[in-house]
């Protein structure tokens, strides 16, 4: 079957992916008075941004610029430039105009007054469908036609293909791939000369070598009330505080989570990966070795544990899984593994189970509008950029600037370039 072409029109902006970042393209395009059409291979917009909100979405973070963008770590300076443009304030100013109102939670984290993405995302499409954005959804962008902004798709009616004066590419990473985020755009890309850095699971559990009785007895226990230090081959020793949940494969949770990528780079360094797990971070050396010194009498040394020093459960059970024998009647030994006890990892989880991904299209690859160098027309936003950044809304927040940026972009080059005739007033 031969590509069927879509209905013409002069000065139209293809987005494909309708995720947070290809919708606020969109709207910031529509706003700006042009025609916008916007693809997505599933059958209804935003499925991961539904799915991220259905414990509570947390939209942005409330702490501080600075610290806020040193979230984005080497890609800190990169991002500064969109952050500061449309940054946290902004969303949450954003989201008061769709009729949502926001709160900051006890961590610092920002949520909708009811805790739900549904709501926010209708009154979003009502408004972007009154801008006249028009969407064709279950079309699923399969590459590029004989020019950068010709565009070729799997639809349901078969082939088809769509001419545009400029394309703003938002096709997410490649971290739940059954919501549409499958990174399949990746070699439609490096064969146009694009250079894309390998996606990788960012947010994600790693998988640790447990005893059998260590896995029957303790997996999904949380781990509450503990800090990770962690070597990080590219920058400086990294310590986090939190809790995160031994699980059947080794560990995951917010603050394994939080160190994924200087893990990911020792396991890409060395084969494997370690952090030191200090169980007491708020109790000092010195207090952990007197309090161990205490006679224990008849008590076993897990009541003696439990009782000095609060330590019961799963942490216990990791001691015993990794402390030596002799080290364990030894309260200045004991008292130290228990303030830093290395835990070895193998491997991360697929990135098909991660919360997000590195890598994507480098930075280097685009000019300062987000568009491609190799392609000229052709910009890209949100996660299929090579950045990451921790949970807490620094992810949301990155991809909701960064197609406003896009946009951005698109509205200066089409004012830059010569465009055929017959155009509509572009309204910038």
């Amino acid at each position: 079957m031969s590509p069927a072409a879509l209905p013409a029109e002069a000065t139209r902006v293809a987005v494909v992916g309708a995720g947070p970042a290809g919708l606020m393209a969109a709207e910031v395009l529509a706003a700006a008075g042009l025609h916008v059409e916007v693809f997505d291979a599933m059958p209804s917009v935003g499925r991961k941004f539904l799915l991220a909100g259905k414990g509570g979405l947390n939209l942005t973070h409330g702490e501080p610029f600075e610290p806020f963008v040193g979230r984005y770590a080497e890609r800190a300076e990169a991002l500064r430039p969109w952050l500061q443009a449309f940054g946290a304030e902004a969303l949450r100013e954003w989201a008061r105009g769709l009729g949502v109102q926001t709160f900051v939670g006890s961590s610092g984290r920002v949520f909708p007054t009811d805790l739900k993405s549904a709501p926010l995302l209708r009154a979003w499409l009502h408004r972007l469908r009154g801008q006249g954005v028009l969407f064709r959804m279950r079309h699923r962008w399969t590459g590029f036609g004989d020019a950068p902004t010709t565009l070729q798709f799997t639809a349901p009616q078969g082939p088809t293909s769509f001419s545009a004066t400029a394309v703003v590419l938002a096709l997410g990473g490649a971290s739940w791939p059954r919501l549409g985020s499958d990174g399949a755009w990746v070699e439609s890309l490096r064969a146009q000369g694009v250079d894309v850095a390998t996606l990788e699971p960012s947010n994600c559990g790693f998988e640790a070598a447990w005893s059998t009785h260590l896995r029957v007895h303790h997996a999904g226990a949380p781990l509450k009330g503990v800090a990770v230090t962690v070597d990080d081959p590219a920058g400086p020793l990294q310590r986090r505080a939190g809790e995160c949940v031994l699980t059947g494969y080794g560990l995951e949770g917010s603050l394994i989570y939080a160190v994924s990528a200087p893990l990911r780079r020792q396991l890409r360094a060395d084969g494997r990966a370690r952090l030191l797990l200090d169980l007491l971070p708020a109790r000092s050396d010195e207090w952990v070795q007197a309090e161990l010194a205490h006679p224990r009498g008849p008590r076993s040394l897990s009541t003696h544990l439990k009782t000095r020093l609060g330590l019961h459960g799963v942490k216990t059970a990791l001691l015993h899984e990794i402390v030596p024998r002799a080290d364990l009647a030894n309260p200045v030994r004991l008292a130290g593994w228990i303030k830093a006890l290395p835990i070895e990892l193998l491997a991360t989880r697929p990135i098909a189970e991660a919360i997000s991904s590195a890598g994507g299209v480098r930075l280097q690859a685009m000019d300062d509008g987000l568009m491609l160098h190799s392609l000229p027309g052709v910009f890209c936003a949100g996660e299929m950029l090579d950045w990451e950044a921790p949970t807490g809304g620094y992810l949301l927040t990155a991809c909701f600037a960064t197609g406003v940026a896009a946009a951005h972009g698109v509205r200066d080059w089409l004012r830059a370039v010569p465009l055929p005739p017959p155009l509509p007033p572009l309204l910038l």
